[in-house]
This record gives C-alpha cells, sequence and structure tokens, in this order.
C-alpha cells in the first residue's frame, strides 16, 4: 500500500528500520566518546602534577578521587590549583643543613678526646706534637670576637 518512492530514512512494512540503526550506532559512539572525554578532563590535574613530579601528586590524586565520589565540583578546582602551584622544597636545603653539621661535628680534633678520658694529662708518647697549621675543622671556623 505504501508509494514506491519513500525516502531511504522510512522503515519499510516489513524491513528494518536502518535510520533506527544508524542512530543506535552513533549514540552509542557518542556516548563512549563523550565519556572518554570527562575522564580525560576528570584526570587532568593528577596528570599534571605527574608529569612535573611535583611533591603534592598524592594530594592532588585524593582530591580528585574525592570530586570523583562526590560529584562535589570544588574538590576538582582545588586538586587544579594545587597542580598549578610549585610549592617551593624545603626538604634539599634542610637535608644540605643537616649533612654539613653533622660533617662539622665529625671533624672535630681527636685529641681533645683523648685529654677527657682519664682526666689526667697524655703523655707526649700518645699524642704528636702540636703543630701551630690549623687543621681541616679549625680552617673553616670564623672568628666573630
Amino acid at each position: 500500500m505504501a508509494p514506491h518512492h519513500l525516502p531511504f530514512y522510512l522503515a519499510p512494512g516489513s524491513g528494518t528500520d536502518t535510520l533506527m540503526v544508524i542512530m543506535g550506532v552513533f549514540l552509542i559512539g557518542t556516548v563512549l566518546w563523550v565519556g572518554t572525554l570527562y575522564w580525560k578532563l576528570h584526570s587532568l590535574p593528577e596528570r599534571m602534577a605527574h608529569k612535573s613530579q611535583k611533591l603534592q601528586f598524592e594530594f592532588v590524586a585524593v582530591l580528585g578521587l574525592i570530586s570523583l565520589f562526590t560529584h562535589m565540583h570544588i574538590f576538582w578546582i582545588a586538586g587544579l590549583l594545587i597542580a598549578l602551584i610549585d610549592i617551593p622544597d624545603f626538604g634539599t636545603p634542610l637535608r644540605s643543613i643537616a649533612d654539613s653539621v653533622e660533617k662539622i661535628a665529625d671533624a672535630t680534633p681527636e685529641d681533645a678526646a683523648m685529654s677527657t678520658d682519664s682526666g689526667s694529662a697524655p703523655s707526649t708518647a700518645e699524642t704528636p706534637p702540636s703543630t701551630d697549621k690549623p687543621g681541616p675543622a679549625k680552617e673553616k671556623e670564623h672568628s666573630h670576637v
């Protein structure tokens, strides 16, 4: 009963709906593409912090997970801002200072330790004669008197 000059997108009476199949495939493809785009956008702060090897990577990752599960976008924004900010590294200079102080403490002369062992003055056979040249620890000392 239908005329023979119907457009391609109209389903014939006994066949499959071609337009519906094409739109179904298009819809599934679009949903997968938008989902992938969402996941890439959601992991943007974490990828930024990981790429630059920043200290706050774990903190940014936790904020991303919190924003994912609570659907509160403020956590994602906070993670993005923390990933963008370069927090200064205080650990390296403090570690360097601690290493330097340890080296200075290890460089003390040993003759002071010998004289305090028994309270008596050391004999001349045990200790070498002192020289006027300062040792490596005394060369580094600065007098502010």
